[in-house]
């Protein structure tokens, strides 16, 4: 009896022990399975997290188209008639002559026509802008008028002009005429009268040097000599 008792107990003991290993399995393989589950929920969350910042890097890195424009179109038409409609006395003054100055305005006789209150006069110091430029980028030529610049004739900010005028026929450019940038690393200028091609993001912007104003600043993209090809 006590024989048949033992081999009961070991027959027991040895039908219990498959269903220990079967659970141990089964609990190992459900850890298995959780552990891949969050292994996955992990890999899908950076999945995720690229995939915005992909969206997000595609969202802010946008193709600049910029804009060709020529210098008329940052002035007012009022403006642009005055200029276009001199004084009656500049006409009988000759080109290059003596009187062909700037400073013969205020000193010759003839400023008691303008007295301060021609359309003409008015148009030469002219602030008004094209509200619509504001924010625009744009590409226009013009020349470099340095305005600071490091011992090495490094020029890190200058006025962009559509010409070089310092005379009645030719007088410098009104305010709304010039546009005034700055550059961080600053550039070597070779040659002052080397047409030059800026391209960036336009503001209006009233600056004031000694050298002059601008109604327009920069936040230049690049710049290339008028002449080399893109």
């Amino acid at each position: 009896m006590r024989i048949i008792a033992v081999y009961c107990i070991l027959l027991l003991l040895v039908g219990c022990e498959p269903l220990v290993t079967n659970k141990t399995n089964a609990d190992n393989n459900a850890s298995a399975a959780s552990q891949a589950e969050n292994v996955n929920v992990v890999e899908k969350a950076a999945q995720d997290e690229r995939a915005g910042q992909a969206l997000v890097a595609d969202k802010n890195s946008q193709v600049i188209t910029y804009q060709e424009i020529e210098w008329i179109e940052l002035m007012p038409e009022t403006d642009l008639d005055a200029l276009l409609n001199p004084p009656e006395y500049i006409l009988s003054v000759e080109e290059g002559a003596a009187e062909d100055t700037i400073d013969s305005i205020k000193a010759s006789e003839m400023d008691t026509e303008l007295n301060g209150q021609s359309d003409y006069e008015k148009a030469l110091v002219s602030t008004d802008t094209i509200e619509a430029m504001d924010g625009k980028y744009i590409e226009i030529p013009g020349y470099i008028v340095p305005v600071a610049f490091t011992d090495a004739q490094i020029v890190t900010s200058f006025f962009l002009v559509p010409y070089f005028g310092a005379c009645l026929h030719m007088p410098p450019p009104p305010p709304n005429q010039i546009i005034y940038i700055e550059i961080e690393d600053g550039f070597k200028l070779e040659d002052f009268y080397e047409p030059v091609i800026v391209s960036g993001k336009l503001s209006i912007s009233l600056f004031e040097d000694a050298i002059a104003s601008s109604a327009y600043t920069m936040t230049m993209d690049k710049m290339r000599f008028y002449y080399d090809s893109e």
